[in-house]
């Protein structure tokens, strides 16, 4: 009989748990790369191998390798490090990264730049920080993020302090990362022959595809609840939690051209007591490696299983296996899924700060030295450090008598304390291009630009403190979630975007596609126009996104699987 699984299924089968020939890749010295089964294997230790493809036609001209470098990403659930912890990972950008480090959409570090003779090297420091990038990326539970900044209030702390123990309760048990990376010792028998690891959770072919948990406490959105395979909706009653909403389905990705394929957003399951939450986690992740679709990667997310079975029938699933029934969701209000940015103070009357970081790059240059900057405020040790899942920054647990001091320091870098505009402040983009072998189109070095020829406008209609929401991918599988941004870009090939409009402005409705293959220019033709409108037609508190509707720009996605539906091209 024909084996119909993917070639990704076989690959995790012949691994011996996630080793391959990892090992033995990393020493040979006569290229930069690495076998192509080993790149498949290396995403689960948290590494991407990948190439500049900006001097990838030179390099080819020369017939030389591509300039292959590797991109690691930290596992860190809650996204909080000390102040010693930052400084030894700011000297990881320094000596073995590109001088750089990079906030995530999903609230944790990448680093990009390193090259193959550093990439041990740069995990051993990562370790001796107390940090590590077991399972960041690769088909298992990714990093878990939850809302920003654990140290408001006791509420956030208990989500934070779930999300930490959910992510080590679904962590791989293989030994294959401290084995390859931390010389540590191989497992063997008592014979001194080797020894097969075990995997209680995922078995040897791990899950069908990625898999991402989220946590929130209302009524912000800042982790996109809805964006998300499973996500956890604090209930809060007399500043207890009580319990959490579960949801399950959500995900960004699709392919072009391809309608089978599609964002989602995730649906309500149910209702547990927070003694549950771990056990519902491991759940509803086990119902997925066993009903997930093997054969097919591009619907192989726990999306599309619901879609798929059904809502009904996983969530009687989950139930047999958790031995338990859901409750009746609880009624909840989320009001956005922006950061709320500048001096916030705790509980504990301690003081926060939440920074504006343009796409999450951490790093220096004329006039505006923020990594200088945050190195000389971790220096200090009066803070803690949190990262959000809009790609920001929380300087946290700072006393009173240090804001000032840690003002100065940002003023005296260049760095201010908020953004431009109130858009620029809500706008989030993936790295794409050059390091990102998936990215059909810029992001990262694009967005800044756009947003500043729209700001002129925003300016002339009095809208600049209007937070409208606007996201950018150089490609369909939506890692800064654009689907879900009041206005919406993805790559479709060099210098040209499908244009989105119309998603709600706290996370809970996709968007519509508006116009196809459009230039930068373009989009500010059509862009500008319906800004405009909007200034003058809206009614009192009207979101943009809602507004596009109402308007009837674009038509509402009122059901997931109805994104391709009702679309109005302006370009056909």
């Amino acid at each position: 009989m024909a084996d119909k699984r993917s070639p990704n299924e076989r690959i995790k089968e012949k691994s011996r748990y996630l080793r391959g020939t990892i090992g033995e890749g990393l020493t040979q010295v006569e290229t930069g790369a690495i076998a192509d089964d080993d790149t498949q294997l290396l995403k689960f230790h948290g590494s991407y191998m990948q190439d500049d493809r900006d001097i990838r036609p030179e390099r080819a001209k020369k017939k030389l390798e591509k300039a292959f470098s590797f991109m690691i990403r930290l596992r860190l659930p809650g996204g909080v490090v000390s102040s010693q912890q930052w400084l030894k990972l700011d000297d990881i950008a320094e000596h073995q990264a590109n001088g750089t480090l990079r906030i995530t959409t999903r609230a944790t570090f990448q680093y990009h730049g390193i090259i193959k003779s550093n990439l041990k090297r740069a995990m051993q420091a990562i370790n001796d920080a107390c940090l590590d990038t077991i399972a960041a990326c690769g088909d298992v539970n990714r990093n878990i993020m939850s809302s920003a900044n654990p140290f408001l209030s006791p509420v956030h702390a208990e989500v934070a302090d779930l999300s930490r123990v959910i992510s080590e309760h679904l962590l791989p048990k293989t030994s294959a990362y401290h084995e390859i990376w931390l010389d540590g010792e191989k497992v063997v028998d008592e014979g001194g022959k080797a020894k097969k690891d075990s995997e209680p959770l995922y078995g040897e072919h791990y899950l069908p595809r990625k898999f991402k948990i989220v946590l929130v406490v209302p009524p912000d959105n800042d982790a996109d609840i809805f964006a998300h395979c499973v996500g956890y909706i604090a209930i809060v009653e007399k500043g207890k939690i009580v319990g959490y909403n579960v949801t399950v389905g959500g995900g960004m990705g699709m392919t072009h051209g391809d309608e089978d394929t599609f964002p989602r957003t995730a649906d309500l399951l149910g209702f547990c007591n927070p003694d549950q939450a771990v056990a519902v986690a491991e759940n509803i992740m086990t119902t997925q490696r066993d009903w997930g679709n093997r054969e097919d990667r591009k619907r192989a997310r726990l999306k599309y299983t619901i879609e798929d079975r059904g809502l009904n029938a996983f969530r009687k699933e989950v139930e047999k296996r958790l031995g338990a029934k859901f409750g009746k969701p609880k009624p909840f209000k989320l009001t956005h899924n922006g950061d709320t940015m500048g001096w916030r103070q705790g509980t504990d009357k301690k003081w926060h700060l939440t920074l504006f970081v343009e796409n999450g790059r951490i790093k220096d240059v004329s006039g505006w030295s923020l990594r200088s900057a945050l190195r000389e405020i971790a220096e200090l040790g009066v803070a803690d450090f949190v990262l959000t899942g809009n790609q920001n920054l929380v300087i946290a647990n700072i006393p009173a008598k240090s804001k000032n001091k840690i003002e100065k320091i940002l003023k005296s870098h260049g760095v201010a304390l908020g953004a431009t505009s109130a858009m620029r402040a809500n706008s989030m983009a993936c790295v794409a291009l050059p390091t990102c072998g998936l990215a059909l189109a810029e992001s990262e070095r694009a967005l800044p630009g756009l947003i500043t020829k729209l700001e002129e406008t925003l300016e002339a209609e009095g809208l600049r403190d209007d937070a409208i929401v606007v996201r950018m991918t150089g490609c369909p599988n939506g890692c800064a979630r654009p689907y879900l941004a009041e206005i919406g870009f993805v790559g479709r090939n060099p210098g040209l975007y499908n244009l989105y409009l119309g998603a709600a402005f706290e996370g809970s409705r996709l968007s519509k596609l508006y116009a196809q293959d459009v230039s930068e220019d373009q989009a500010l033709d059509l862009l500008k126009p319906l800004i405009t409108q909007y200034a003058k037609e809206r009614n009192e508190g009207e979101r943009f996104g809602d507004f596009v509707i109402r308007a009837r720009v674009v038509a509402a996605t009122e059901v997931s699987n109805q994104f391709h539906k009702d679309v109005k091209r302006v370009n056909d």
